[in-house]
């Protein structure tokens, strides 16, 4: 396996694999399929040189992203967003590479502190996280509507 750091020529590849994660895991991410589906190519080359995109290939199929992108607010930290591993690849090490792709980008920045918000009943991504690293800062909150149901909370690695 392989992790790529996506570039604005590869907007197209970053749309299949975001539409897949939105259509595998809807109540997982902050965006829904039908807010992304009709972006605009301007729009996702936009988001790729705003926010570092990296993708898992395994025998040439991108099977896992994740994202970082610092923090408006504090510029020791950046925000790991936008993960998701294709459902046959998961349990697999993907993810835990893919976040050390974000560890190594954030600190290969100058940062101190990566951090995320998960859905408290997404188990296996909260036992994930755990295991990489990432204590919960006892910050929670819920997606936006029409998921507002959906209740997460924020974890935090120092880095």
């Amino acid at each position: 396996m392989d992790i790529q750091r996506l570039t604005p020529q590869e907007w197209e590849r970053f749309r299949r694999i975001r539409l897949a994660s939105l259509k595998d895991s809807p109540g997982a991410f902050g965006s829904t399929l039908g807010e992304v589906k009709d972006r605009r190519e301007a729009d996702w080359r936009k988001q790729l040189v705003e926010i570092a995109t990296f993708v898992a290939v395994r025998e040439g199929t991108d099977i896992g992203v994740v994202r970082g992108v610092l923090a408006r607010t504090d510029p020791s930290t950046a925000f790991l967003l936008s993960m998701w591993v294709a459902p046959l690849c998961r349990r697999r090490r993907v993810g835990g590479q893919l976040i050390q792709a974000v560890v190594e980008w954030a600190r290969s920045a100058g940062l101190s502190r990566l951090v995320l918000d998960v859905a408290d009943d997404n188990l296996a991504a909260v036992a994930l996280y755990s295991r990489e690293g990432f204590e919960s800062t006892g910050e929670v909150g819920t997606l936006p509507p029409p998921r507002s149901h959906i209740r997460e909370h924020r974890r935090a690695l120092l880095l």
